[in-house]
């Protein structure tokens, strides 16, 4: 990566950009994009994680394979990233902007907001 097309993203990031949440997504917004197939859920977990908690519909790319694995993120489409906490998911949103993609967000709420999304009586209305 380098440092000059960070800073220059880091720039844009003011006050205003922050603290409008410009750069997360809420769960349901982020499903009514995905059934439309507008959106790619970037699932940032380790191989074991997913192990334990499979995301079928999601682009699963390690944190640490990121940067080799690039041009499997789309650039059409909005681009959530999700780990089990939120670290990974705001370093992976962080490269993702430096790397010049516009259309990326941070899933906001982790498994507890995401999980409530996957209930039955949410996903019929995406069928």
């Amino acid at each position: 990566m380098s440092t000059s097309s960070f800073d220059t993203w880091l720039k844009t990031c003011d006050f205003d950009f922050w603290s409008t949440a410009q750069h997360k997504v809420m769960p349901p917004a982020f499903f009514e994009r995905w059934a439309k197939g507008e959106a790619v859920l970037l699932d940032v977990r380790t191989d074991l994680e997913t192990d334990y908690v499979a995301l079928p519909f999601a682009l699963h790319i390690p944190i640490d394979e990121l940067p080799d694995r690039l041009a499997e993120v789309p650039r059409d489409k909005l681009v959530a990233t999700f780990c089990s906490g939120t670290d990974r998911a705001n370093v992976a949103f962080a490269f993702l902007r430096s790397k010049g993609y516009d259309n990326v967000r941070i899933l906001k709420g982790g498994y507890a907001e995401l999980m409530a999304e996957l209930l039955p009586d949410k996903l019929r209305k995406f069928q």
